[in-house]
């Protein structure tokens, strides 16, 4: 006899079914494991061994054999223990085969039985409520993998109750979906003080999903302003709150099942490899631009990241998904990402300032900022020089706007784009491209005429007319015009002037 349980595999966002094939035959007594599985896997012998030695019961002396079908399936984590107890004892008549093979299962065991949990639980119960399936899972995972629909859940706290709950003689309760998180109260934009250029800036990416960089000294407010660009964006839709808690199931990072409004806001130090950056290693992660999916991703001392790292977000900047490309699978993540990256304007912070610039400049802030190669500064819509706080800002009052006067301005921006692209699978106007573009953002003829004569002037690449274009239809929407005029591209290539490298 063979006992079968499903379960599945994660590739990158996808869950692939996998069958754990269960057969005790008689010979030498043996515990084996077939279907290409790490070392991870191959461990959960021990772990499955201990767990069902926990119940009171013990392994049949005879050969055991566990094969993971499709063989050719590369197979990771930790999730196949409670499957693979789930087979053996299938496979010993403890368990009832028909009632089994309506769940697709996982989880992690620990030595005494428990059910410990393990990533990616929403994304099976995705894939077995596509398949018409249940789904039986770690218990503290229940309210993640309820949040997949009408789907029969089993939240399983250790193998004894799991066994109980299969034999009737004690059911586990279904699980409601995790309570979503009220998204936490952030630096608020009165808190910045002067800066009304960059601030200005910050409102333009926040309404139209743009890609920011930041010029300035130290301590002028580079980082705060960062900080607060997450207070003025509005809220995940569910839709988009299913699409970042997927990322997060698979990294591991989704707590307690909970789902939250908040967009994701990532800052990785610059010491940061590429596989951390945007996904990969030994068993391919999903990486910071990925976790920053359809939220920021604050990148400080820009040029201090490695330039191999730096140009590997290229790819992601401009079609929005990362593909980890290796011998045996390749594995796509999401990467929707709003890119905010802030910059001292040489080494030393202080050009331009006699007193405190060092004795190389300006040789040293050319050699500084060609740390960042164009093809990535090209794909940066808007950059901004941030000035120096002077002390007559600090003594200031408070401003008057902070996150809720300005969030309420870009979100009456966001609306209207939402109507303009509605049925597309565009989301803000950083995103417009071909033929919506033409339609929604060409200019008047006066800001026709400006934007030609500005592109042959300041050489700009086709990337760079195609990007301010989109900042100008942003730019109209808060203004709440329906056509883009010379005033709204004479902004637009304001903020288009890069900094000086000489």
């Amino acid at each position: 006899m063979v006992a079968t349980v499903l379960t599945v595999a994660y590739l990158g966002l996808e869950a692939r079914p996998v069958e754990v094939q269960c057969q005790i035959a008689a010979g030498m007594p043996a515990f084996i494991m077939v279907g290409l599985p790490d070392k991870a896997v191959a461990e959960s012998r021990e772990r499955v061994r201990a767990a069902i030695a926990a119940l009171g019961l013990s392994l049949p002396p005879k050969r055991i054999t566990i094969n993971l079908s499709p063989a050719d399936l590369p197979k990771e984590g930790s999730h196949y223990d409670l499957p693979v107890a789930l087979a053996l004892l299938t496979a010993m008549g403890l368990i009832d085969a028909e009632q089994l093979a309506q769940f697709l299962v996982v989880g992690e065991l620990g030595l005494d039985g428990r059910v410990a949990p393990s990533p990616g639980v929403l994304l099976a119960a995705l894939h077995a409520s596509s398949q018409s399936l249940g789904l039986i899972c770690p218990a503290q995972q229940g309210g993640e993998a309820a949040w997949a629909g009408q789907i029969d859940v089993v939240p399983a706290p250790d193998l004894l109750t799991l066994l109980n709950h299969l034999k009737g003689q004690g059911l586990l309760p279904q699980p409601s979906p995790g309570l979503v998180d009220e998204p936490l109260a952030g630096p608020d934009m009165k808190m910045v003080k002067g800066q009304e250029t960059a601030k200005r800036a910050m409102e333009i990416a926040a309404a139209g999903g743009h890609n920011l960089l930041m010029v300035g000294p130290p301590g002028s407010g580079k980082s705060l302003l960062a900080s607060c660009l997450p207070g003025i964006l509005p809220e995940l839709s569910p839709s988009e709150a299913l699409e970042v808690s997927m990322i997060a199931s698979v990294a591991g990072t989704l707590e307690g099942g909970r789902l939250s409004k908040k967009r994701p806001y990532r800052s990785p130090h610059h010491s940061a490899s590429m596989p951390a950056l945007v996904g990969g290693g030994l068993r391919v992660r999903p990486g910071e631009v990925s976790l920053a999916h359809l939220g920021v991703l604050f990148l400080d001392e820009l040029p201090e990241f490695q330039r191999n790292v730096l140009d590997s977000l290229r790819q992601p900047l401009e079609t929005g998904v990362v593909t980890v490309a290796r011998a045996n699978s390749h594995v796509t993540f999401s990467a929707r990402v709003q890119l905010v990256a802030a910059m001292n304007p040489c080494r030393c912070g202080h050009l331009g300032d006699p007193a405190l610039a060092c004795s190389r400049a300006p040789r040293c802030a050319a050699d500084y900022q060609a740390r960042i190669s164009g093809p990535l500064l090209d794909r940066i819509d808007l950059h901004v020089e941030v000035e120096a706080v002077s002390a007559a800002d600090l003594v200031l009052p408070p401003p008057s706007e902070g996150n809720t006067e300005i969030g309420a301005r870009v979100a009456a921006a966001r609306n209207v784009q939402n109507q303009r692209l509605n049925g597309t699978p565009m989301r803000t106007n950083a995103e417009l491209d071909g033929d919506l573009l033409d339609q929604t953002a060409t200019p008047d003829e006066p800001g026709q005429r400006l934007l030609a004569q500005a592109t042959e002037a300041m050489r700009l690449s086709a990337r760079s007319y195609t990007r301010i274009l989109r900042v100008a239809r942003t730019i109209a929407d808060l203004a709440g015009s329906e056509s883009v005029g010379r005033i709204h591209i004479a902004e637009a290539l304001s903020y288009r002037r890069q900094p000086p490298r000489n």
